[in-house]
């Protein structure tokens, strides 16, 4: 009787390495970070050291320096032996942000035209995003694409510094643009009105209606300072 074949064993699937976590003072840092530019933790709330902690699953201790990089960024207050105050978005800093990115998106917008093909598309994109992202009600990240709208503008024009400063005040623009939105519901369609009329102006490439949009556009949240909002 012949022998039955021989079935060779087929290989293991090799074990895909475990995803290496990120230090835990950085998962405590972003884990806090997003919540403040998010509005989940909003302006006047005390955290607490412990709560973080269980929250994230680690130590008191890096929780302590996580808190401490995000004083110096700005977004807290820490008071020993109580926690860290989240800072509420001051009319001053309102104004200060509104002030600089004048400057630099107005000089960026008219530097912009003619505006390459590639510029166009990806601001095409970024505005459609944005459209579903505010239709579905997800406000934060309507916020990161309105910033990234500009930022494209921006560095549109090859200017590093310039990009470097804008970039600088990443984090005050979501935390503003979050704001604005859920105070001011109405604003949204405005604000993708807007959008498409700068794109529309560097797609025809009228530098002065460009930066006329721009004006308008980012002036207006100048109004949140004043209390005159429109």
């Amino acid at each position: 009787m012949p022998a039955a074949p021989s079935t060779s064993a087929a290989p293991a699937t090799p074990t895909p390495p475990p995803v290496k976590q990120p230090p835990a003072a950085e998962r405590v840092y972003q884990h806090v970070k997003q919540a403040v530019l998010e509005r989940r933790y909003e302006g006047g709330t005390l955290l607490t050291e412990g709560e973080l902690a269980t929250d994230v699953g680690v130590s008191r201790t890096p929780v302590r320096e996580a808190l401490l990089k995000l004083e110096v960024e700005g977004l807290l207050k820490l008071y020993p032996k109580k926690g860290a105050l989240v800072l509420p978005v001051s009319a001053q800093e309102i104004a200060d942000v509104v002030e600089t990115r004048l400057l630099v998106e107005e000089h960026a917008a008219r530097k912009a035209v003619p505006a390459p093909a590639g510029l166009i598309a990806r601001l095409e994109e970024l505005l459609a995003q944005q459209r579903e992202q505010a239709a579905a009600g997800d406000l934060a990240a309507a916020a990161v694409s309105d910033r990234c709208f500009h930022a494209e503008i921006v560095r549109s024009g090859g200017n590093e510094i310039l990009s470097r400063l804008y970039d600088q005040l990443r984090d005050r623009q979501l935390r503003m643009g979050v704001a604005v939105m859920k105070s001011h519901p109405d604003r949204i369609a405005k604000t993708l009105g807007e959008h498409a009329e700068i794109l529309e102006a560097l797609r025809a490439g009228d530098a002065d209606a460009a930066v006329a949009v721009v004006h308008r556009h980012v002036g207006w949240v100048s109004n949140l300072a004043r209390g005159d909002v429109r």
